[in-house]
């Protein structure tokens, strides 16, 4: 299990340093997360992998990774007092945008399938 977390602390590590280098407007853990995909999709890893038994370990307590997220909402609890209107806007906006993007990324893969199951039974 060490193995694998240093695999992805180094995927981590990879992606900061990628986005650094080169002023990608992208977060490095992001990158990071890209850079492992890639490896993953070459590598074809088993189940019995590091790399997947590490993953599988940060997974069954995720739930700890919420605590500093909770700490700050209460430590910024001025802010959201001071300036509820924007926040609530922001967070209604966001959803909404999530909800049409979504939206739109659904329909243009339907119809992508559909046209390709279209091609696959005229062969």
């Amino acid at each position: 299990m060490l193995i694998g977390l240093l695999a992805l602390l180094l995927c981590q590590l990879g992606g900061e340093t990628l986005v650094r280098l080169t002023g990608a407007p992208l977060p490095g853990p992001v990158a990071g997360m890209l850079i492992l995909l890639a490896l993953l999709a070459l590598r074809r890893p088993d189940e019995k992998s590091p790399v997947l038994q590490a993953a599988d370990g940060l997974l069954t307590h995720l739930q700890l990774l919420f605590v500093p997220v909770g700490v700050g909402i209460i430590t910024a609890a001025a802010i959201f007092r001071d300036a509820p209107v924007p926040l609530i806007g922001g967070l209604v906006g966001a959803w909404a945008v999530g909800i049409v993007v979504t939206g739109v990324v659904a329909a243009v893969l339907l119809r992508l399938q559909a046209m390709l199951v279209d091609r696959w039974r005229a062969r």
